[in-house]
């Protein structure tokens, strides 16, 4: 069974950086689109960033790009997230998903498109 391990999450400051990493174990893992989402406190989890293996262009949400960069290291089954300027709103749960599939643009975005989910890491912005 595919696993996934998040970590890098932490206390930032306003205008500081984190970078988060996902890593996959167990199982045939082929993450032929992996994604980054987010829950902040209060709120529904929320589309970040994904990537699928064809193309190895990220999408990301609009408000973000400029910001986050994703990145993947296929030989390590590993993804990242390096967040710069962040700011408090940027306080929330980080998760990655993964699917086999290759999803089309449109389902990107759509957290039901991924079977493995991570437990989830911790990112705080504050002063």
């Amino acid at each position: 069974q595919v696993q996934l391990t998040e970590s890098g999450g932490g206390l930032a400051q306003p205008g500081g950086s984190l970078r988060l990493s996902c890593v996959a174990s167990g199982g045939a893992f082929t993450g032929n689109t992996m994604a980054w989402f987010r829950q902040p406190p209060g709120k529904d989890r929320e589309f970040v960033a994904a990537v699928k293996r064809s193309s190895g262009r990220p999408s990301y949400k609009n408000s973000l790009k400029d910001r986050f960069t994703l990145s993947r290291d296929y030989a390590k089954n590993a993804m990242y997230l390096q967040m710069n300027s962040l700011r408090p709103d940027d306080k929330a749960v980080y998760y990655c998903g993964a699917t086999s599939r290759l999803l089309i643009a449109s389902s990107l975005a759509g957290e039901h498109g991924y079977e493995f989910w991570g437990q989830g890491t911790q990112v705080t912005v504050s002063s």
